[in-house]
Formats: structure tokens, sequence, C-alpha cells
């Protein structure tokens, strides 16, 4: 498999394709053709505003898709991944009821359904299957629209992708629902290098059998928009063949894969015409818009985006993944792009690219905004203007540039970017977010800063912070302010100092200057590294967002309860979990108070609710365990322990090592040469029963594990 040479700007726009059209399908998904046409009239543009609602929300179609991929990543990057391990990675990143799905019941939900197969110990694809489920059940519309990643790791090779989108569909999909994946999977796969839609469809159509029903549908569509040239007509020709009347279930794949084939049909691939007439036609909104917008995003690239309305600006990259790896789920298209574009590189067999030395925010996609906005505040309202623009960067190729104006006392600008679950996301309604901040204290933030020559006067830069402070009030926290003449460049360096439990929301750089001053400043990257120096506990200023910095995956865990962390877990193993994946060494160290419980303790290198090092106190012993694909006990010894009694567990990880301690004496020294995990948050575990505990601290690695606590 070659890769085309404009590879991770199609990724890109298809990513940007996939999120621009379930944003515009999801405030009125559900409605009717009807009601839509009474009431929105043809949808050629956001109208959420319109009907009282967020543009960048929480959904199953984004999570799903964003997320699932990631089996790729964590088994290696087989070219024959299974569908069983693409299930393990549905255990490992959902938390029940709670994360990703449609949370709809046995039998009633199809997702739902074959997670409760998989926990129940049914492995991929028969979670899945017509057999175990019933063809209403497997036939739903769930597996075309988590389908899109599987194509973009497969660029200019459609066999693959619908190999890929079988496997993963399977999970929880079969018969005509695996067949219309493979039909979306391949024309996107085959869209990075060829335009006509003729040529796109019978790609598809040749990798599914002749005989289903999603063939039959495609043949007769593209009938019908041969001798029929009003779409409107064509959309009640499909109602009344393959309407919802005629598939059972809460929302049947071949209806609504007749509405992505009729708008790519009638819309002749233009971006904005066709998400117009697959939004309008109803059914599944956003199911629809973002599969359809994925497509002709990878077909038009990003000169197809930008050719009509502005879609971009209002999104400006953002994108929420509410999964048991809170780390990743404040996150923008420019990120999710390049790691899949690093996936598809693996199975090419190349190496993985790192724009500007692997820079968390690096601008060197065209028009890429990393979800830095200006803020609008009065001191800064109408002070500021992004526009990602050519040159400007030591390291790479493009720069954010930052055009400011009317400048002067009580006057700043600040852009930034949520590192945490922002003010307007707190309730989102039906798909919850749930999110551990990407930015911590003791972390080293890094940003470097190039002043147009043509400026008229230095400009006064330095980097901020906003924190959840008492009562959740958003506060202000600013960095050593640096001048630049016109013309020079600097790099911004800020330890983020101690925030007493207040989790980071956002970081971002402010400019002042004197009266009525104007000009731009180009900021090349901001990043930050380092292994995290901070203690949780309950802030004293109070508040909830401190204790939503912590993914729930246990029963019960109230910021109300006596402790600041008191986890219930009525049955199995459940985690409270925080950090994000590039933590790689360190110590973490926390009291532990078992209550009625089995088991009780913390976690390091915590990649979701089934990837982690545990140190656990269980059945009168100290046991250090990993969760990968199953439980493995490293080391285990004998340690009386009466419930009630508080100890402080100890691990540190170093490269491949593990070392557990309790209450400052090391009990383990093991090394992990077996599928290592290399990276990870942190979690406290509690295992059918209740346990607490006062506060958490995770620092850098010492010399000495004992001495840390």
């Amino acid at each position: 498999m070659s890769l085309p040479p404009d590879y991770p700007e199609r990724v890109y726009a298809g990513v940007l394709g996939k999120i621009i059209g379930v944003y515009l399908g999801r405030p009125f998904e559900g409605w009717s053709y009807e009601r839509i046409t009474a009431e929105l009239g043809e949808v050629w543009y956001y109208v959420h505003e319109r009907l009282g609602k967020p543009l960048i929300v929480t959904d199953d179609d984004i999570a799903g898709t964003f997320t699932f991929l990631r089996a790729l990543e964590d088994y290696g990057y087989p070219r024959d991944l299974t569908a069983a391990q693409i299930g393990q990675t549905w255990l490992n990143y959902l938390i029940d009821r709670r994360t990703v799905l449609w949370w709809g019941g046995l039998g009633n939900s199809t997702e739902h359904t074959a997670y409760l197969r998989l926990k129940r110990g049914i492995p991929a694809p028969r979670s899945g299957s017509m057999a175990l489920n019933g063809r209403v059940v497997a036939e739903q519309i769930g597996a075309q629209i988590f389908i899109d990643g599987w194509a973009m790791v497969a660029p200019g090779d459609p066999e693959l992708a619908a190999d890929l989108a079988r496997r993963a569909a399977s999970v929880s999909h079969d018969g005509e629902a695996i067949y219309g994946a493979q039909v979306i999977a391949a024309m996107e796969a085959l869209a990075f290098v060829e335009s006509d839609i003729d040529t796109l469809l019978d790609t598809g159509l040749s990798l599914i059998p002749r005989d289903s029903i999603i063939a039959r549908l495609i043949n007769d569509l593209r009938s019908w928009h041969a001798c029929e040239p009003d779409w409107r007509r064509a959309r009640e020709l499909l109602a009344a063949h393959y309407g919802y009347d005629k598939y059972g279930g809460n929302c049947h794949i071949v209806p609504n894969h007749g509405l992505i084939i009729l708008a790519l049909l009638y819309g002749g691939g233009d971006f904005q015409r066709s998400l117009m007439i697959v939004n309008t036609c109803g059914w599944d909104t956003d199911c629809n818009s973002g599969n359809l917008g994925c497509l002709l995003g990878i077909r038009n690239g990003l000169a197809g985006l930008d050719a009509g309305p502005d879609w971009r600006t209002p999104v400006a990259d953002r994108l929420y993944l509410s999964t048991a790896d809170g780390g990743r789920a404040i996150t923008d298209a420019v990120t999710e792009a390049y790691r899949i574009v690093n996936a598809g590189r693996a199975l090419a067999g190349l190496e993985p690219v790192a724009p500007k030395g692997g820079v968390r925010f690096h601008f060197e996609l065209p028009g890429s905004v990393h979800g830095f906005r200006p803020e609008d505040s009065p001191e800064c309202h109408g002070t500021v203007a992004l526009e990602n623009v050519p040159g400007h960067s030591r390291l790479g190729s493009r720069a954010l540039a930052l055009r400011y104006r009317h400048l002067a006392p009580g006057r700043v600008a600040r852009v930034g970017t949520s590192t945490f679950i922002p003010r307007e996301a707190t309730d989102l309604g039906h798909y919850e977010l749930m999110a551990s901040p990407t930015l911590y204290p003791g972390q080293t933030v890094r940003a470097h800063l190039e002043a147009d020559p043509g400026n008229a006067h230095a400009v006064a830069c330095r980097l901020y912070l906003r924190i959840y402070g008492g009562e959740d009030r958003l506060a202000l926290v600013r960095g050593p302010e640096l001048t630049l003449a016109p013309g020079s460049e600097a790099e911004l360096v800020w330890r983020v100092p101690p925030m007493d439990g207040a989790p980071i929301a956002e970081v971002g750089l402010e400019l002042a200057g004197e009266h009525g001053a104007a000009g731009a400043v180009y900021l090349d990257y901001l990043t930050w590294e380092g292994a995290p120096d901070v203690t949780f506990t309950r802030p004293a200023g109070g508040g909830s967002m401190w204790s939503r910095a912590w993914v729930n995956g246990v029963d019960q865990c109230s910021p109300r309860a006596p402790e600041p962390f008191r986890l219930v877990q009525n049955e199995g193993r459940g985690l409270l979990i925080t950090g994000t994946r590039e933590w790689t060494d360190y110590e973490v160290t926390a009291d532990v108070t078992p209550h009625m419980v089995r088991a009780a303790g913390i976690a390091a290198r915590v990649q979701g609710m089934a990837r982690y090092y545990a140190l656990l106190l269980i059945e009168g012993r100290a046991r250090l365990v990993k969760a990968l694909d199953g439980e493995t006990v490293l080391a285990e010894a004998d340690l009386p322990w009466q419930l009630g009694e508080t100890h402080v567990l100890g691990l540190r990880v170093r490269g491949s090592r593990i070392e557990a301690s309790v209450d400052g004496r090391t009990l383990f020294e093991v090394e992990d040469l077996d599928r290592p995990l290399h990276s990870g948050g942190i979690a406290l575990v509690c295992e059918e029963g209740r346990t607490a505990t006062q506060a958490v601290t995770v620092r850098p690695v010492r010399s000495n594990l004992g001495h840390v606590m």
C-alpha cells in the first residue's frame, strides 16, 4: 500500500468532514422530513443557534469512530487485527452506561447488546452475530457510523478498508449492516485516489454480495438518479421502497444508507449541496451527514471544504472523545488526523511522522488551529484574529498568526485552547463528557513566538492558564512576561505551579502593548512535557470540577462524601482514573482505607478500564497485577491488613520496571518484558465494596520510592 503524497491533508479533511457533518445534523436528529422542511427549510448551514443548542457536542458517531480505531495502536498495528481484539478495545474504553454509546438496553440498543455480550465473555464476532442477537438488532446503523477511521488508514486500498470494516463492524453487527459499512469504507479509501462517483460506487458494490439488500438499494438509487432529476422525488421513492416502515428496530441501516447514496448522487460531489440534501431528508441526520461529510472531505480535500461557506471557523478543530482514557477526551481534528495518518503509515510499513519534533500544537496543516480561539471577554473583545499562515516556523512550514489591534492599558489579547471540560460543555445532556485534564502542575509549557518585522512597537507576551477554582469559578493564572521587539523571536518556558487541587481548564497566550498597538505575533508551536508534580484532593474552595477531573469507572463516587475519594463498586472491579497517555515514568502514592471490600488499591500507566498495572490489597495479601487482555499476577506476598485500616500504597514505573511499596516499605521490584505498558495515567481501584482515599500524589521518579512516601 503506497500512500498519497497529500495523505495527512486528506485525512485531516476527512476528519473535519466527519465532525462538521455530525455537528450539522445533530441538533435535529430524529426529526421527520416533513418537520425539517416546515421548520428549517433546506439545511444549508449550521442551525444549532436557531434551536438553542451547542455546536460542539459529545456524540457516539464521533467518539466511536476515533475510539475503536485505537485497537490498531494498542495491538501494534497488525494488518491481521482480529474482531476479538477490537472487542477487547470496546471493553477497555467503554464505561458501562456512561461513555460513547447509546445505552438503550439489551435487545434495544445494538451496541449496548454487543457490549453486554463482550462483558459476559462472548468474544467478537459472535458478540454481534445475527445468530445470537437476531436480525433486527444486528442490522441497525452503528456498524456504518463508526467505520470511517478504518477507511482512512487504508488510502487507495478499498479491499483492505472493507476487510477492516467487516472485522470492526462484526463486534456489534451482522448481515446488511456489515455490507453497508463495507461500501462506505471502500468508497472512502478509494476517494484518496479516485474522484469519480460512479467508480467509487462500483468499487463498493464489488466487495459485497450482489444479492444483498444494500446492493439492490444502491442499484435502484442509481436507476432513479438516471431518470429523475429531483432529489425530493427520489427521496419519496426511497421512502416508499426502503423506508423505516419496511425495516424494524430503532435506526436500521438500509434506509439511512440509502440517504447517503442519494445525497452523494444528487449532490454531485459538492460538499455543501450534498450535506444539505442528506440533512434535509431526515432520519438519522447526524450519522448520515457524518459519513457523507467524511467521504467528501477525503474526496475533495481541504479546498472542497473551503469552497462554500465557512464551516471550519465555528468548529475550530474541536472534538470530544468521552472514554475511559480521559486524557484523550479533549482533543482536536489535527491531533486525531495524525493518529490516523501514523496508523496508516504503520500498516504501510513506514515510520510515524511527528510534526515539529512531536510538539502538541503545531499548526502544520493548512487552516488548522487546534481548538485555539480568541477570548471574547470585555477586556479582550475585538482585539485579536487568528489565521493559519505559511512560514514563521523554526521546525516546520506553518504557524498561527495572532493579528492584534486596539491594545492599551486594560485591553489585552488572549487566545487559548481547552485542556479540560470547557464551561460550555459541563452539561451536554444525552452523552456525558467524561475527561481528565491534559495539563498538570509540575509540567513545563513551551511556546515559540515570532513578532512580525512590520510591527510598530514591541509587544509583551506571556502564557496563561485558566483553572476551575473555588466554587468552580474560572480563574486566570499568568506566567512570566517576555517582550518581543519587531522581527524578534523567543521561546516562552513556564513550569506550571501548584494549583491546590484545581484542574487546569485552558492554556493560551496573552498579548499586551501600548495604546492602540496593532501588529502580528506568530505562534510556531505550543507544547508541554514532563511528569506532573501534583497532589489530588478536595480543594479548599469546593465545587465539583475537581472531582470531574477523574473519569468515573466505579458504581458510585460522590464529591460530597466525607472523604475526597469514596469509591463504591457493587460488582466486579471499578477504577477512578485521571492523567494522560503521555505520562511515562513517575511515582504515585495514595492512602487507601478499605472498608467492606474484596480488594482496594492504586494503579499506574492506566490506559482504560482493562489496561494498567495495579497494587492491590486483597484477601490478606498484597498483589501486583497487570491488566492486559486478562489479568496477570506479577508478584504477591502475605500482608495482613484489616478493614478500616489505612495504608499508604506506592507505585513507581520507570521503563519496563515496576516497584511497589506499602507504608514506605518496598515489597516488589519486577521487570515486565512481555508487552509492557509504557505510559498512561493513574487510578484508584475498588473491587466489590467500599474504599476511601484522602489524597493522591504523582511526582517525577526519584531515587528511592520509600523516601517519596
